[in-house]
């Protein structure tokens, strides 16, 4: 079965990658989920720096470890550039990946296939994502590497472009997430990512459901940044479902805890929708002038006409 999805992959990726399995003392366990001991050095947040620490972890062993785990070194490497947004090196380091794949186990072809989408995917190139992510589902699970599974029918639940396409790769992957101790670490952001599915199709109530739940996981993992979206999430639906009476003190809490030196411009949206739909207009006005500063310089944001409203509002002082 291995095989057979192997030649349903890239051209640039061999057959001979996917069939081997290595069992290799630098995988580590965290909970149920198994890990390299480089995947601890993430810091979303700071790409740069994570970079930087990988290519000196790179450094250290490119000439004593397995081809697997320099492959899968190499792919994260690759990502790390791809959120400072270095498409063409990201590209690059990917095929000195592919390079190494035919003495590797199947998590390597796995990752580089997910990372070569993620590329495609946030170069404007959605179309070119998709065959990377259905072929690293497929052989995540036929080789059992259900975590790495879930990690592609989430981003295809992000890239397909249609509606109704994304919300059967949500469900794929939650399901599998839910009945996997080995992939239940992303059901927060699935949990997540469902909930804004259910809202785009105006099933609000379901959305909050799902948000809630999203909170619940993130309360019982406990780290700070990730409860902050999810009760931020939890906040906007309320609002949505005439509930701003609810959402504000939400918000207003959410905005008192963040740190000065790095205000969110999410936060001060949302603020401002909340007073607004509670006639505080005034209010609002600041609210969405202070969300379209920040949001204005935000490289990730490419939303033209949600800015231009909170241009609008922040200018509508009586």
């Amino acid at each position: 079965m291995i095989l057979k999805t192997a030649q349903r992959l890239q051209a640039r990726i061999p057959v001979s990658a996917v069939v081997v399995r290595i069992i290799d003392p630098n995988h580590i366990m965290t909970g149920v989920y198994a890990m390299r001991d480089f995947d601890a050095m993430w810091d979303y947040q700071q790409p740069d720096q994570t970079e930087q620490r990988f290519r000196a972890r790179y450094g250290e062993i490119k000439d004593s470890e397995s081809c697997g785990y320099r492959a899968e070194l190499l792919t994260q490497i690759a990502r790390s550039l791809g959120l400072q947004q270095k498409f063409e090196e990201a590209e690059a380091v990917l095929d000195e990946a592919q390079a190494l794949l035919a003495d590797s186990p199947p998590s390597a072809a796995i990752r580089c296939l997910l990372e070569r989408g993620r590329v495609y995917n946030s170069s404007s190139r959605q179309p070119e994502s998709l065959p990377c992510f259905v072929a690293a589902w497929e052989l995540g699970l036929e080789s059992g590497e259900d975590d790495y599974a879930v990690d592609a029918a989430h981003m295809l639940g992000i890239a397909e472009p249609a509606a109704d396409k994304r919300a059967e790769w949500n469900d794929k992957a939650l399901r599998l997430a839910e009945s996997s101790p080995a992939a239940s670490r992303w059901l927060g952001s699935l949990y997540n990512n469902v909930g804004w599915a259910k809202v785009e199709a105006g099933e609000l109530e379901e959305a909050l459901e799902l948000f809630r739940k999203a909170l619940s996981f993130r309360l019982e993992q406990g780290s700070p940044k990730p409860i902050a979206i999810a009760r931020w999430c939890e906040a906007k639906v309320l609002r949505l479902l005439g509930r701003a009476d609810e959402a504000y003190p939400i918000q207003l809490d959410l905005l008192k805890h963040r740190d000065a030196a790095d205000p969110d411009g999410y936060v001060y949206e949302e603020l401002g929708e909340c007073l607004l739909a509670l006639g505080r207009s005034h209010e609002a006005a600041e609210c969405f002038g202070e969300a379209h500063s920040l949001l204005s310089r935000d490289r990730w944001f490419s939303e033209p006409e949600r800015l231009e409203r909170l241009k609008r509002l922040s200018l509508a002082k009586p």
